[in-house]
C-alpha cells in the first residue's frame, strides 16, 4: 500500500504528542465528500529553520485546509516529501508539518518521488510500513471516494534519479486493480509525468514506461485522468481522451518568472471534475484558476 497517514493515535504516539487536541472542535467540521487536495513537491528538509520558504509554503497550506468550511475527503501529496535524497530528518520535519492535518481528522495519502528514500520514510514512520506489500519493493494503493478511485502509483525507479519506472510487476497489479474497481471514474496518480504529446509538453526525465502505461489505460474506460507533479510547474493536457494534469510544486519552482509554488483542489462529479489551483503568491495569475474537465465516454 502507499504511505497512508489515517491512523491518528499511531501518528500522534510516534510523534511524541501526546498532548493532542483529540476533541477539538475541528473534528466536528464538515466534509465535502466531493472535495479533494492534490499537493506535491514538498521537499521539506530536516535543517530547514521554521522560517524557510519551503516549510513555511507546507505550513500555511496545510492551516488552509484545516481551517476550511467544509474539509475535502483526502489530501494525496504525490511525491518529493523529502528535500533532496530522504534523509531522516526530512521525514520527520515533514511529519510534523502536516501532523495538523491529522489531528483535523483529514485522510492523508502520500506517494513516493525521486527525492525519496523508501527504507528511511519507514525508518520514521515505522507504524505506517504496511504488513504486506501488493507490489514487491513498491507502493501502492487504491483510494475510494464519493466521485473517484484514487489509484496511487509508485514511480520512483532509484533514489537521486530523475527518471521514473513502474514496471510490469506494478502495471500487472494497476490492470487488475482497475478492473476490480470499474463502478466510478478512476484517477490515476503517480510522481513523475508521463513522456507523451512530445518533448515540448511533457519533460523528458518522466516515465520510461509510459507507453504501456498509456496502453493499459486507453483500454479501461474507467480511466479518466492522470495527475503528476516532478516539473515544478502547471498545466493541462490529454493524450488519446485521458487528461494528463501537471500540478504545481508546494515547495520551490526553477523559474518564478514562469512559475509558482501551490496546490490544487478538486471538485469531482460523476461526469469530470473542476481542479482549482490555490498559489502562496495571492496576486499571481493561476491564484483561483479554475479549470472545467469533462471525462470521456
Amino acid at each position: 500500500m502507499p504511505i497512508h497517514l489515517t491512523s491518528r493515535r499511531q501518528f500522534i504516539a510516534q510523534m511524541g504528542a501526546a498532548a493532542a487536541l483529540a476533541h477539538s472542535s475541528a473534528d466536528a467540521a464538515e466534509v465535502d465528500e466531493n472535495l479533494i487536495a492534490i499537493l506535491n513537491d514538498t521537499h521539506v528538509g530536516g535543517k530547514h529553520p521554521a522560517t524557510a520558504s519551503i516549510p513555511t509554503h507546507l505550513r500555511d497550506t496545510v492551516a488552509w485546509l484545516v481551517g476550511l468550511p467544509k474539509r475535502p475527503a483526502a489530501v494525496v501529496i504525490n511525491g518529493d516529501l523529502a528535500l533532496n535524497s530522504g534523509l531522516p530528518d526530512d521525514y520527520t520535519h515533514f511529519a510534523k508539518l502536516i501532523a495538523p492535518l491529522h489531528e483535523a481528522g483529514i485522510p492523508v495519502h502520500l506517494s513516493m518521488g525521486n527525492h525519496d528514500d523508501r527504507d528511511v520514510f519507514y525508518q520514521v514512520l515505522t507504524t505506517e510500513k504496511p504488513a504486506t506489500t501488493a507490489v514487491a519493493s513498491k507502493h501502492v494503493g487504491v483510494v475510494q471516494t464519493a466521485q473517484a478511485n484514487l489509484f496511487l502509483l509508485d514511480s520512483l525507479k532509484a533514489r537521486m534519479v530523475a527518471q521514473g519506472l513502474l514496471g510490469e510487476e506494478q502495471l500487472a497489479w494497476l490492470a487488475k486493480a482497475l478492473d476490480a474497481h470499474a463502478d466510478k471514474p478512476a484517477l490515476i496518480f503517480a510522481h513523475h509525468n508521463p513522456r507523451l504529446g512530445g518533448e515540448e509538453k511533457h519533460f523528458p526525465g518522466g516515465l520510461e514506461d509510459s507507453e504501456p502505461l498509456w496502453e493499459l489505460l486507453v483500454a479501461r474506460p474507467q480511466v479518466k485522468a492522470y495527475i503528476h507533479g516532478h516539473i515544478h510547474h502547471r498545466n493541462f493536457f490529454h493524450h488519446r481522451g485521458i487528461h494528463i494534469l501537471n500540478t504545481p510544486a508546494t515547495s520551490y519552482v526553477s523559474n518564478p518568472k514562469e512559475s509558482t509554488t501551490g496546490w490544487t483542489m478538486a471538485t469531482l462529479s460523476p461526469t469530470g471534475g473542476s481542479f482549482t489551483t490555490h498559489t502562496h503568491l495571492p496576486e499571481h495569475e493561476w491564484n483561483g484558476a479554475k479549470v472545467d474537465l469533462q471525462w470521456r465516454a
